[in-house]
């Protein structure tokens, strides 16, 4: 089992076991359309298949990881500890691109990972190394954007983080030796998913409620008409023989139940929260044309705390 590299919101440690549940009993080819940490795709090690985000600094990352592992960490352990003086021969070392004050080394980094979506040139290794390195230094392991796209989650308190992870990096790299990576729409799994193959989506969740957002990781959001066009995704993918498998909020139920998809409530709990009163247990639904005759048999282990 390989660890996930990256702290993520909407992490699967606590549905891990409820998904594994609706498994067939055997498939052809592993997609995850909506990648994120990848929690599930590690745990699985699938040997081949493809996984696909909306983010290019998120898909960088982990071909960065598949195709550079070595220069990667090495890159990762070039850096300083978060909270030390800024870098006088780095760019960013008194004011970011907006002018405001860099008051420490955390700051420089993050003002150098916003190269890309500000204009600037960017290298795409540092770039994935600073994701990592953010990641691991920020308030809570958030990603969270601003209408721009730039990275703006203020720096977190820690005593020696370890943003290298040069072992999960190669276990990880390993995985992904033979998996595409893309950086795409969800609907390319129409093109790539075929009969008896298993795709699982994550999309950002419906927010249960008009004052919840769980989509804040993307400056584009995913909206209703977004979660419409998912389900409607599904139902080709069911027409054509291919498993599917769904999480989603609760209130998704109805769609997915009138679509004639399996769906049942399971309860999660939402560990990546700016506030702490709501990392709570939240209502998710897992949607699926796998039927209870074809499903797997062998349960599975559960995640190690991450």
């Amino acid at each position: 089992m390989v660890q996930p590299v990256l702290k993520w919101a909407g992490g699967k440690r606590q549905l891990r076991d409820d998904l594994y549940a609706r498994f067939p009993e055997g498939y052809e080819t592993y997609h995850e359309p909506f990648f994120g940490g990848g929690t599930l795709f590690f745990d699985m090690e699938p040997q081949n298949g493809t996984i696909n985000d909306t983010s290019p600094r998120l898909v960088n990352f982990y071909r960065q990881i598949r195709d550079n592992p070595h220069e990667l960490i090495d890159c990762l352990r070039s850096f300083d500890e978060h909270e030390s003086d800024p870098d006088a021969d780095r760019e960013f070392a008194e004011t970011d691109h907006k002018g405001g004050e860099i008051e420490n080394y955390y700051y420089q980094q993050r003002a150098l990972f916003n190269r890309r979506p500000y204009g600037d040139d960017f290298d795409a290794l540092e770039e994935a190394a600073l994701l990592l390195y953010l990641n691991r230094t920020c308030y809570n392991g958030l990603y969270r954007v601003n209408n721009s796209g730039g990275f703006n989650v203020p720096i977190g308190e820690y005593v020696n983080p370890d943003w290298v992870q040069a072992e999960r990096i190669r276990e990880a790299s390993a995985v992904l030796e033979t998996t595409e990576i893309f950086n795409r729409d969800f609907e390319y799994i129409l093109d790539y998913a075929d009969e008896r193959d298993l795709v699982y989506f994550d999309p950002p969740y419906e927010p249960m409620s008009s004052t919840a957002n769980f989509n804040d990781y993307s400056s584009a959001g995913f909206g209703r008409e977004d979660q419409e066009r998912l389900l409607e995704v599904a139902q080709k993918l069911d027409d054509s023989g291919v498993y599917v498998i769904l999480s989603n909020s609760g209130v998704m139920f109805d769609k997915y139940d009138d679509a004639g998809f399996s769906v049942e409530i399971e309860g999660a709990t939402r560990v990546i929260n700016s506030d702490s009163e709501n990392r709570g247990e939240i209502e998710e639904i897992i949607a699926t044309n796998v039927s209870p005759g074809e499903r797997q048999k062998v349960g599975q282990q559960k995640l190690d705390d991450f």
